[in-house]
C-alpha cells in the first residue's frame, strides 16, 4: 500500500489510509511493550538529513529505525556538500543510492519535492515550512486513544496558522472531522492549503472555518491545540508578533469556555507562560505527554509502512 511511496503531506494518504496506519501504529505500540516488536528494518539503512534543530522528532526516529532492526545515519546539513551549494538533485541521487529511505527536516517545502523528484527511495517529510505530516500521524493516535474516534470531533488550532496548523487542516479534512482555526488576521493558514482541504471535505463532511475571535472559536471544542507563535527561522518580528497572539494563549480562562472534558495539545517545544500557562500544560485536560509519547510510536509505523514493506 505505501511501499516505495514519498510521505509529502498528509493529504498524500487516503482516508484509509491514515486510519490503516493509525491501526499499525496501535499495533506496534503494543508490540514494544510485549517486547514482540518484528524488525522490518533489518539490513536497512535509513538516512535523517536536518536542516532545522530537532529533539522529539530526531530521536523518535532515530529510536524507531534502530528498534525496527535498521540502522539511522544522521546526516546534518551544515555537514553536508549541500552548504556548499551541491544542488539537491546531485545529492538526491547518491543518497538514495546509499539508503533505503531517507528523512528530511528542511525549510522550503520545494526541496522536499525536488528530493523526492530524484531520490529513487521514499522521502519522509519530518517538517517542512509548509507541513508537518508526521506529527500529525502521532497527534491522531492520541486524539483516538482518548476520544475514541476523529469524525465528528470539534478540533480547535489557537495561534499561528503554521506547517502543523496546514497538516492538521488536511488531515482532519480527510478524516471528517470539524476544524476551527483560531488566528489573528494575517497569519491564517496557507490558502492553498485551506482551498485542498475544502475539497476533500466535501467527501467526509467535514467543516473547516477560520474563526479570529478565540473565545467565539473554542465553544464546544472537543480539541484544543496550540504551537509556539514564532517557528524556527520566522525569527524577525517575534516581539511584536507575541503582543498580537497574546489574546490566543490557551490558559484556564479560554479552556473554561471549551467542553469541561476538551483535550489540549501542543507539539513542544512549549513556551510556558506565552501560547499556553504552565497550569493547563500539567494540567487534567492536557494530553501533550501523551502525545509526544505518540511520536515514538507513529515514526515507527511510518517507517516499516514506507521503508520497511
Amino acid at each position: 500500500m505505501y511501499a516505495g511511496r514519498d510521505f509529502l503531506s498528509i493529504s498524500d494518504l487516503s482516508q484509509n489510509e491514515i486510519q490503516s496506519l493509525l491501526d499499525l501504529a496501535a499495533k506496534l505500540k503494543l508490540e514494544s511493550k510485549t517486547n514482540t516488536l518484528k524488525r522490518t528494518l533489518t539490513n536497512k539503512v535509513v538516512g535523517l538529513v536536518f536542516e532545522k534543530p530537532s529533539t522529539r522528532t530526531r530521536a523518535s526516529f532515530e529510536t524507531a529505525i534502530f528498534q525496527l532492526g535498521g540502522a539511522p545515519l544522521y546526516l546534518r546539513a551544515d555537514e553536508l556538500q549541500l552548504a556548499r551549494g551541491e544542488p539537491i538533485k546531485d545529492t538526491a541521487r547518491i543518497l538514495g543510492d546509499y539508503l533505503n529511505g531517507i528523512v528530511i527536516r528542511t525549510y522550503a517545502h520545494q526541496n522536499l519535492v525536488e528530493f523526492a523528484e530524484y531520490a529513487p527511495v521514499p522521502i519522509i517529510n519530518a517538517l517542512s515550512d509548509l507541513e508537518h505530516p508526521t506529527q500529525i500521524i502521532g497527534d491522531m493516535l492520541t486524539v483516538v486513544e482518548k476520544k475514541g474516534k476523529l469524525a465528528g470531533l470539534k478540533f480547535v488550532w489557537a495561534g499561528d496558522g503554521n506547517n502543523v496548523c496546514n497538516s492538521w487542516i488536511l488531515g482532519g479534512a480527510r478524516m471528517g472531522m470539524n476544524i476551527t482555526v483560531s488566528c489573528p488576521k494575517g497569519f491564517e493558514p496557507d490558502k492553498e492549503v485551506m482551498k485542498k482541504a475544502e475539497k476533500m471535505s466535501k467527501s467526509t463532511k467535514a467543516k473547516i472555518e477560520i474563526v479570529h475571535d478565540p473565545r467565539k472559536a473554542v465553544v464546544g471544542a472537543d480539541i484544543l491545540y496550540t504551537d509556539v507563535w514564532v517557528s524556527m527561522g520566522q525569527e524577525k518580528g517575534a516581539k511584536k508578533k507575541e503582543q498580537t497572539f497574546k489574546p490566543y494563549q490557551i490558559n484556564k480562562k479560554l479552556l473554561s469556555l471549551a467542553k469541561s472534558d476538551c483535550s489540549v495539545m501542543h507539539c513542544l517545544p512549549a513556551h510556558r507562560g506565552m501560547e499556553i500557562t504552565d497550569d493547563v500544560l500539567e494540567g487534567p485536560n492536557s494530553i501533550v505527554w501523551q502525545q509526544a509519547d505518540n511520536k515514538l510510536h507513529s515514526a515507527r509505523a511510518i517507517l516499516a509502512a514506507f521503508v520497511g514493506a
